[in-house]
């Protein structure tokens, strides 16, 4: 029998009663599905759901097959090896005593003689070399996450279970991870915001709080789908609204009508001109005739009501939010940054970065490129003057703020309005409210403490409070910015980081979300660069 999940009448809360999902129906097939939606919806537990990590609520969880899970992080521990990740311990001390002519029969009997060549099989077809003896905490975490991804191909599940797998990865890993899933044959569910890797999907699943649907093809199909759908929704939204304002506009005149005709009969019945017992029964058609228009407008106003709510939460959850941003205000020529032939490191006689410059002018936007420990991170704390130079120069000539993958430019013992009050201190209360509101942090949700938020909140808080004030700095420098967003959020930081009139250095593997922001010069770390 193929593999399948079958979700049926699933309902989950978290633990504080907020509902995540409530009666939801879906299945996967042995096909290759991206699962997708914004932060918080509930594709990372649904995951845990399928794995039985989780129980549900209500609703059940049929699986058949042999499924196997790869979560976002990989947590080691100090004395765990890539054995140890591939569960070989014990196989490759047998095929030991064998080489050394030490195996007992027991032991010969249950040699696996292709472990050795089929373990290095699976860690190249990911991309990475290391030994079975290696220690996982030797490794970058990047390097920690292929190793997973190849450990969990090793064991040949019929259903792939991938939580962001791209996550933390370098140019090199991302593409081993993109080009592994193109070529794999058998059920996979990928949680992922990397568009390049969701194009390869067989169908696109989008979880929201209107519930799951469904969408065949990439994620280029989805983007189509998805702009029809919208167009509809705004057409919808638009001839409820109209029908809206006619019901209006009929039921004054109607008022005015009956107004005029009440004027009519109240002074013919003072002149004497209609007997009372006519005019009393007259009366009383009357209300009663307008007392069923007014139930009969009514119920058309409550449905275009009903109409235009359901469209505008259609559209709500179809178009990501705004992100309007101020002007830097930076010319063309000004010189924005320079460092000049640093050498510079952490060790004594282990340099990372050796001889390297660079420099930016003007509203330039740089990305920083290179493999994990190439020197990224080392070359931004020189630039924010984290980490000082053994040798060179770095000089910054303009404002700046460094939105690194921690959010640290954010005070976590405040809220998220009284961090904003703090880093933009000239904005008031409205223009306070209303630059997080633009961010998606409208009314409580901006005095949630930013040591409450998840990752992708904590990037999307950090942006508000550098992007959403009256004077955005003059360099804006993002390291990872991606990594943690769901896609919608994506989408408006490009949007927003295009507005951006400053400079930009940004470090990313994100080869579309790079393109997307228009980056107009790359600098790999390891080539010369000017």
């Amino acid at each position: 029998m193929p593999a399948s999940i079958t979700l049926s009448n699933l309902t989950w809360s978290t633990p504080d009663g907020r509902p995540l999902f409530s009666h939801l129906d879906l299945s996967f097939g042995p096909e290759r599905t991206g699962l997708v939606g914004r932060n918080g919806v509930g594709k990372s537990t649904i995951l845990r759901l399928i794995t039985g990590v989780l129980q549900p609520q209500s609703g059940t969880v049929s699986v058949e097959g042999r499924i196997d899970l790869l979560r976002q992080s990989v947590q080691v521990e100090a004395e765990e090896t890539v054995a140890d990740l591939f569960d070989i311990v014990e196989p490759l001390a047998v095929l030991a005593r064998a080489e050394r002519g030490e195996a007992s029969a027991e032991d010969l009997a249950v040699a696996d003689w292709t472990l050795e060549t089929r373990l290095a099989a699976a860690l190249a077809d990911i991309g990475l070399d290391a030994a079975p003896e290696t220690r996982l905490a030797a490794l970058s975490g990047g390097q920690r996450t292929r190793a997973a991804l190849a450990a969990l191909i090793f064991t040949e599940p019929d259903m792939l279970l991938l939580d962001e797998p791209t996550n933390n990865l370098d140019r090199p890993g991302r593409e081993a991870v993109i080009d592994l899933l193109a070529r794999w044959r058998g059920g996979a569910i990928v949680v992922s915001h990397d568009r390049e890797l969701l194009e390869t999907m067989d169908a696109i699943v989008e979880l929201t709080a209107l519930g799951a649907k469904r969408y065949g093809g990439g994620w280029s199909q989805f983007e189509e789908r998805r702009r029809i759908e919208l167009a509809a929704a705004e057409q919808d939204l638009a001839g409820a609204e109209k029908r809206l304002a006619e019901l209006a506009q009929n039921t004054q005149q109607q008022v005015e009508r009956q107004a005029r005709r009440d004027g009519v009969g109240k002074r013919k019945a003072a002149r004497g001109d209609m007997p009372r017992i006519i005019a009393g029964g007259l009366k009383r058609r009357a209300e009663e005739t307008g007392a069923d228009k007014a139930r009969l407008a009514e119920r058309r106003r409550q449905q275009a009501m009903e109409d235009a709510a359901a469209a505008r939460e259609r559209i709500e959850i179809l178009q990501p939010f705004s992100a309007q941003i101020g002007t830097a205000s930076l010319p063309a020529g000004k010189p924005v940054l320079r460092v000049d032939d640093v050498t510079a490191g952490y060790l004594p006689d282990r340099p990372i970065l050796q001889g390297f410059s660079c420099s930016i002018t003007g509203p330039e936007r740089v990305a920083i490129g290179g493999p994990n420990g190439s020197g990224k991170t080392t070359l931004l704390a020189l630039i924010t003057g984290a980490l000082q130079p053994w040798s060179g120069s770095v000089a910054v000539s303009v404002p700046f703020s460094l939105l690194d993958q921690t959010v640290s430019l954010l005070d976590p013992a405040l809220s998220i309005r009284d961090n904003f009050r703090r880093i933009n201190p000239q904005s008031d209360e409205n223009a306070c409210r209303a630059a997080l509101a633009r961010f998606m942090f409208r009314a409580d949700a901006a005095l949630q403490m930013a040591s409450t938020l998840s990752g992708g909140q904590l990037l999307r808080a950090g942006l508000a409070c550098v992007l959403g004030g009256p004077r955005p700095p003059q360099l804006l420098i993002l390291d990872e910015p991606t990594n943690h967003l769901d896609i919608d959020s994506i989408a408006v930081v490009e949007r927003g980081l295009r507005a951006y009139d400053g400079a930009l250095l940004v470090v990313s593997h994100d080869a579309v979300f790079l393109e997307e922001i228009a980056i107009s010069r790359r600098v790999q770390l390891g080539e010369p660069a000017s």
